[in-house]
């Protein structure tokens, strides 16, 4: 039962077994027959390791795919190289796997159908729009077919519109460079065609139809036809295409007429009057009498005779005025104004009945009256004469409600110059305020007149303020066969006569400006119109009685700082410590004073190398001698303060610091000033110190620690000499020592440059009590120190005394010496203190 049961699993393994041995070579038998499942898209199995490209596609490799990596693409059965053809007419169009033919644009199948697959379907022609649509172009225009397409041609006179192939608009034929007309006629243009006719005012020419473009015009006189409409007071002239009434000659258009107007009505020409004042002179009320018979024999037919004779009256009251010059300058300039005013308005009115053209007229008195006469107009017109030259655009000249002939003028005369002497010049608020930055202390300027007075007019009567800029150029008058050449403190122009509230007048600058001058001859631009005149304006940039007391009082100085300098050389009883002090202040400040009076003005107004130097040297030796007073102050303080602690400063410490400090000081200043470009000696006006960049203090730093120092040991000296008298001599009287207390203390201040501290507090150039002070008590060291070391030194004034006799020839007296030491020996010990202390 057991074996059974075992034999019976075996056949059951065994059936196992041989199932799925069966079971897997079916299997492999499938696997074998069945399709690759990569092919890719448009492609199709072709066994289990290929595929194929369906028609109309292929890949890299061609037509079969092995690579389960490549892919079919379309072939483009249109594109190069052709592979297909659809015939004429037609274009290829590729598709997916496949492509088609289509007629082009234009064209169509005769079956109707829209496609077709080669070339023995085509059967394109050409489509005719212009049947098919009648309407498919726009008015005015003409369909024409063309092969495959059409186009739309306008009717004569008219044209294609950009914006609108099929759409045409007029043509103007009468436009700029299509004028068909000819230049006597005007082209009249309407929708598609165009007429030449004549304007108004033109007529055909005889046998010249009047329409087509082969017209041609003539003008209409209408003046000799008789067609015009002119006033009987006005003369008809002709113009082109039409005429002007113009009034006769001497006559003007009457008041609310305008001059060659078709409706101008005229008037006489008077002569022009003017309503003066009452007249004060007898050469001036004659010169009136005069004009006024010339208003008399007026003849409105030779206007010009009048114009010379004025003038010529005119000249001659300028050339002799008589007892004009006797007035006072007020009355004397409102006669001038009122001059002025009453030639520029009767030449004004007078010129414009002259004939058109430019006119000059001379004068013997060098007195010229230029005149341009013509019609308004615009661009710029040049006016010359012996004087002046303007150059002004015409427009300017044009009155704004005045259509009759412009007029521009110049008057000038040179003797104008006599009634306008001494006239105030006002500058304008920007130019005064430049001038006071350049000239600290400018107290004026004092015009002189170097030109004619060159009076211009116009037509144009509102000149206070032009459209349009008035360029001059107004000569200089050479006097003494010299032109003018201005100075380091003057300066040229351009002023004009301006009126004030009291009819009077004075020359002004604002609203004109000076461009330059060159060969004789200043340019101006101003930008209204009066009287003009080149003036050599002098500016006073210091007060000429403190320039007199300066130059006097250096003088007087360098004088008396020479006798100081021989005495001390000479007379040996006072030679010491203190005399070699007294010796080189008065070399320096004797050097110093004589540099200033020969170098300190700068002439030419340039700074030259002569400037520079004399900058220099004046910086130098005026700092040695602020140096030698430093000096001056020790010596005082060891002599007075410390008289038993010291005999002072020995010589070599005397010159290292009288002249080795400010060579020391000068030295680096000029080198900082080269190298840092600073200008700092030399300026236009004085060879001084430049005040730019504060080089200045160079001078003014060591100077202020001088003084400040030497006026502490004044002070300290002048409290210990009140004590030393007291305790020298008791017994001397109040009044006496106070006498020679202030005579010691006066002379210490100049001594020790003490006075220069009014300098120090001289903020304001125009305070005129600290200027003058500070000005006669530096000036003046010199003799002040002569006066106290020489005068009042008893040992000098001996040997002055033995100079006088040698010089004279008389025997020097020894008893009288002897006698009068001896007298006055009481007195002298007295006076040692004070002495000592000076």
């Amino acid at each position: 039962m057991e074996g059974s049961r075992h034999n019976s699993v075996f056949l059951v393994l065994l059936v196992l077994c041989v199932r799925l041995t069966l079971s897997e070579a079916g299997s492999r038998k499938t696997r074998a027959t069945a399709c690759a499942p990569w092919c890719p898209q448009n492609s199709k199995c072709v066994s289990a390791t290929t595929c194929r490209c369906l028609p109309g596609f292929s890949s890299l490799s061609g037509e079969l795919i092995t690579n389960p990596l490549e892919i079919c693409d379309d072939i483009n059965e249109c594109g190069p190289p052709v592979t297909v053809s659809c015939g004429k007419f037609a274009d290829c169009q590729n598709t997916d796997g496949s492509y088609y033919c289509t007629c082009i644009p234009g064209y169509e199948l005769v079956s109707g159908g829209a496609t077709f697959r080669n070339e023995s379907e085509n059967t394109c022609q050409d489509v005719e729009e212009c049947k098919q649509n009648p309407k498919i172009c726009k008015s005015r225009s003409i369909c024409i077919n063309t092969q495959g397409s059409y186009t739309c041609k306008c009717q004569p006179g008219f044209e294609l519109n950009p914006k609108d192939p099929k759409q045409c608009t007029d043509v103007n034929e009468c436009s700029s460079g299509q004028n068909p007309c000819h230049k006597t006629t005007h082209c009249l243009n309407f929708v598609g065609g165009y007429e030449c006719r004549c304007r108004p005012g033109w007529r055909p020419v005889p046998g010249s139809p009047n329409g087509p473009n082969n017209t041609v015009c003539e003008d209409v006189d209408e003046c000799s036809s008789g067609q015009h409409q002119c006033h009987n007071s006005s003369v008809c002239f002709n113009t082109l295409g039409s005429y002007q009434c113009r009034c006769r000659l001497g006559w003007k258009p009457k008041l609310g007429f305008q001059y060659n107007q078709i409706t101008t009505v005229c008037e006489e020409f008077t002569f022009p009057t003017m309503t003066l004042p009452e007249i004060k002179s007898k050469r001036l009320s004659n010169f009136f009498e005069q004009v006024q018979g010339l208003e008399r024999k007026f003849n409105a037919t030779n206007v010009q005779d009048t114009i010379k004779d004025f003038i010529r009256l005119l000249d001659d009251l300028l050339k002799n005025p008589g007892d004009l010059e006797a007035l006072a300058l007020p009355e004397r300039h409102r006669k001038a104004t009122d001059l002025l005013s009453y030639l520029e308005m009767n030449l004004r009115t007078l010129a414009k009945y002259m004939p058109k053209g430019s006119f000059t007229l001379d004068y013997p008195s060098d007195t010229v009256l230029s005149l341009e006469i013509k019609d308004a107009g615009n661009g710029n017109v040049t006016m010359k004469q012996g004087h002046a030259k303007m150059l002004l655009n015409w427009a300017v000249a044009t009155g704004a409600e005045d259509s009759s002939p412009t007029v521009a003028g110049i008057f000038s005369s040179p003797n104008m110059r006599k009634m306008l002497v001494n006239a105030s010049l006002d500058l304008d608020p920007e130019e005064e305020a430049e001038l006071r930055m350049i000239h600290k202390s400018r107290r004026g300027a004092y015009p002189r007149l170097i030109s004619a007075i060159n009076s211009v007019f116009l037509s144009n009567e509102k000149t206070e303020k032009l459209d349009f800029p008035v360029t001059f150029a107004f000569s200089h008058l050479q006097e003494l066969g010299q032109q003018e050449i201005p100075g380091p403190r003057q300066k040229l122009i351009c002023a004009f006569w301006k009126h004030d509230s009291h009819r009077t007048g004075y020359w002004a600058t604002t609203g004109c400006r000076t461009l330059g001058s060159r060969n004789g001859s200043t340019t101006c631009q101003c930008d209204h119109l009066s009287s003009f005149a080149i003036l050599m304006a002098q500016y006073d940039v210091e007060d000429h009685s403190l320039a007199v007391i300066t130059k006097v009082g250096l003088s007087l100085s360098v004088f008396c700082l020479l006798l100081c300098i021989l005495t001390f050389l000479l007379v040996r009883p006072i030679q010491s410590s203190r005399t070699t002090v007294h010796l080189h202040l008065c070399i320096c400040l004797f050097v110093g004073s004589t540099i200033f009076l020969v170098g300190i003005e700068n002439e030419g107004g340039q700074v030259g190398l002569r400037c520079r130097l004399v900058a220099g040297l004046l910086h130098y030796w005026f700092l040695a001698a602020f140096c030698w007073m430093s000096l001056e102050g020790l010596e005082l303080y060891f002599l007075v303060v410390r008289v038993f602690q010291g005999q002072g400063l020995g010589k070599h410490w005397l010159y290292l610091i009288g002249y080795g400090v400010p060579l020391l000081i000068v030295s680096i200043s000029a080198a900082i000033s080269a190298a840092l470009d600073l200008k700092g000696y030399g300026r236009d006006l004085y060879c001084w110190l430049n005040p730019e960049h504060g080089f200045l203090w160079s001078f003014l730093g060591p100077v202020t620690f001088i003084v400040l120092c030497n006026a502490v040991i004044f002070v300290t000296t002048v409290w210990k000499l009140t004590q030393k008298f007291a305790d020298i001599n008791p017994d001397i009287k109040k009044l006496k020592k106070a006498r020679v207390l202030t005579i010691t203390a006066i002379a210490q201040l100049f001594v020790l440059g003490c006075t220069w501290v009014f300098g120090l507090f001289l903020f304001d150039p125009q305070s005129w009590l600290l200027s003058y002070t500070f000005t006669i008590l530096n000036c003046l060291q010199g003799l002040f120190l002569f006066v106290l070391h020489c005068l009042l030194n008893k040992k000098v004034r001996e040997e002055y005394r033995k100079w006088a006799c040698m010089v004279t020839g008389n025997k020097y007296s020894e008893f009288a010496t002897t006698s009068m030491s001896g007298s006055s020996h009481n007195q002298t010990r007295a006076l040692r203190p004070s002495e000592s202390g000076m």
